[in-house]
């Protein structure tokens, strides 16, 4: 491989600011903080705002676009006539 246009893969600290959960993986990702993990190395560390452990999708809360309170139907009812008229 040349030297010098390769970037710098090494592990990685992901943090979940949301729950503070906590992940190692290899990653190329720049950072400028560290952290100092368990077993005790020091890693770059990385914060993420949402990872699988705190999105809706992943944790099943997302919410159905039929339960939203009926916004779905109070539209279907209000413009759904004009649009069938037509």
């Amino acid at each position: 491989m040349k030297e010098g246009i390769h970037p710098n893969y090494r592990e990685v600290c992901f943090v979940d600011l949301s729950n503070g959960f906590k992940f190692v993986t290899r990653s190329c990702v720049n950072t400028k903080e560290t952290i100092k993990i368990e077993d005790g190395r020091e890693l770059p560390l990385f914060k993420l705002d949402t990872s699988s452990e705190s999105h809706p999708f992943y944790t099943g809360t997302q919410k159905s676009v039929d339960t939203m309170g009926g916004r779905v139907e109070k539209f279907r009812n209000r413009f759904g006539k004009t649009a069938a008229a037509k």
